[in-house]
């Protein structure tokens, strides 16, 4: 298993994926992969998104697919099961921070405060996903946080853009972005592949 900063050091965005069909996965993953994102991040608020794990892993060996939106130590363990490289989490938890470390498996919990990487670090924990940034502050809240928290890293997601990544790519905290706006829903619907690898080409040109 990579390391979770192995992991956010492949690429610089992380797409946020919400699966809505099964038989979606495998060119989906094409088209993400092609693009030169091969860090992606499948969150289970479908019924299809369990199986889309397993389905973009056998079409791209060489991507590294992740779970996202677990947000309970039944739904870690089921990621798990369907060979998730990695975990996501909204939120910190002693259960699911013990989970993801009794599967072996790299864990990026999210955090929004001092109290919740204070909670992290007791944990030994030191990368999060901040969320969701741009509710939470935003650039400006990162920077702050830098202060009392000088070795930590952070993947920013919630809010974040073409257009804003690059302001969080350029703290010296950030890693990588997560981002759902290579994979809106309108261009899923219609299968449309080719705006989906011209948007991760996009992403993965920005510098970090």
């Amino acid at each position: 298993m990579r390391p979770i900063l192995e992991i956010l050091a492949l690429a610089p965005v992380i797409p946020v994926i919400v699966i809505e069909r099964l038989e979606d996965a495998a060119p989906l993953a094409d088209a993400l992969c092609d693009g030169g994102l091969t860090v992606l991040e499948v969150t289970l608020r479908t019924p299809a998104g369990l199986d889309a794990i397993a389905a973009m892993k056998a079409a791209r060996p060489d991507a590294v697919v992740g779970a996202g939106t677990v947000n309970r130590p039944a739904l870690l363990d089921a990621a798990a099961a369907a060979g998730a490289d990695f975990i996501v989490a909204p939120g910190l938890t002693e259960a699911l921070a013990h989970g993801a470390r009794g599967h072996g498996l790299p864990f990026l919990p999210g955090v929004a405060t001092a109290g919740d990487i204070l909670r992290g670090l007791e944990l030994d924990l030191t990368t999060f996903k901040f969320f969701p940034a741009e509710t939470s502050g935003g650039v400006p809240a990162i920077k702050a946080l830098e202060g009392p928290f000088p070795d930590l890293a952070f993947c920013p997601t919630g809010g974040v853009t073409l257009a804003n990544a690059p302001s969080y790519l350029a703290l010296s905290s950030v890693r990588c972005v997560g981002g759902s706006w290579i994979t809106p829903k309108a261009a899923l619907d219609r299968r449309d592949w080719d705006f989906v690898r011209t948007t991760a080409a996009e992403a993965s040109r920005l510098p970090r």
